[in-house]
C-alpha cells in the first residue's frame, strides 16, 4: 500500500486568502502522480498529479490534469459529477472503514458523501459544502470541449468541519486512509486512474481495503 505524508503549512486561515494558500501549497509541497491504470478495458490515461497540505483546520489540495476533450455538464451539488471529467479524493479520517468521497468535476461542482461502502451513502448537506473552496482554471460554467488535449488545474480547500460524522479537532497528527482518483464515466475517452492500486475485476473506487495510508504532520 502507498503511504502519503501530508505536510503542515503555516497559514492561519486559507479561506480568507485563497491566493496565499495556493502559493504556499505550490512552494512547500511536492507533486504526487496518479498513474495506476487497474483495468485493461479502459487503457486511456490522462496526465494527472496533485499537491496536498493542511493547516490544522483545512485540507489544501490541488490537482493538475492534461486530458482529451474535458467535459463538465453537471452543475447540481451532489449530482452525478463522476460522469464528467472528474477528480476525486476519498478519505477515512479514523481509518475505521467509513470514509468521505470528495468528488469534483472540472468546473468545481461537488459531490460529497459518507459511509462504509458504495451503497447507502449519506450526502453531506449542501449548506456545509458551501464552505468548500473549488477553483478551476476552466471556470465554473458547463463545458463540452472538442479541442484535443487540454490542461487544467483545480484548487480545493476542504475545512475539517465538512467531515461532520467524525470529531476531527485538528488535522495535525491524524493517521487516516484514503485514495485519489481521476475518472470520466461519460466522456469521449472513458477512464479510471488511481493513486493506490485497486485490485477489483471492474472499476470501483469505493474499495476501502485498497486505500493507502495518509498521515497528517
Amino acid at each position: 500500500m502507498a503511504k502519503l505524508i501530508v505536510k503542515k503549512l503555516a497559514i492561519e486561515n486559507p479561506n480568507a486568502n485563497v491566493a496565499e494558500a495556493a502559493a504556499l501549497l505550490e512552494a512547500k509541497t511536492e507533486k504526487v502522480k496518479i498513474e495506476t491504470v487497474n483495468w485493461k478495458d479502459y487503457p486511456y490515461q490522462p496526465e494527472i498529479s496533485f499537491k496536498i497540505g493542511h493547516n490544522n483546520d483545512s485540507i489544501l489540495l490541488k490537482f493538475y490534469v492534461t486530458e482529451k476533450n474535458p467535459k463538465a455538464v453537471e452543475t447540481k451539488v451532489n449530482g452525478d459529477v463522476y460522469k464528467d471529467s472528474c477528480v476525486e479524493f476519498f478519505l477515512s479520517p479514523k481509518a475505521d472503514g467509513s470514509y468521505y468521497n470528495f468528488e469534483f468535476n472540472c468546473i468545481g461542482t461537488p459531490h460529497v458523501g459518507y459511509g462504509p461502502g458504495r451503497h447507502d451513502r449519506q450526502p453531506v448537506p449542501e449548506e456545509l459544502l458551501a464552505g468548500v473552496t473549488a477553483i478551476s482554471t476552466l471556470g465554473s460554467s458547463p463545458i463540452d470541449l472538442n479541442e484535443g488535449d487540454k490542461t487544467w488545474e483545480m484548487l480545493l480547500i476542504i475545512p475539517k468541519d465538512t467531515m461532520l460524522h467524525d470529531e476531527v479537532a485538528t488535522l495535525s497528527g491524524l493517521e487516516a486512509k484514503g485514495n485519489f482518483y481521476k475518472c470520466g464515466d461519460e466522456t469521449a475517452e472513458m477512464h479510471f486512474v488511481t493513486w493506490n492500486a485497486v485490485g477489483t475485476e471492474n472499476p470501483d473506487y469505493h474499495q476501502y481495503p485498497f486505500f493507502g495510508d495518509i498521515v497528517f504532520e
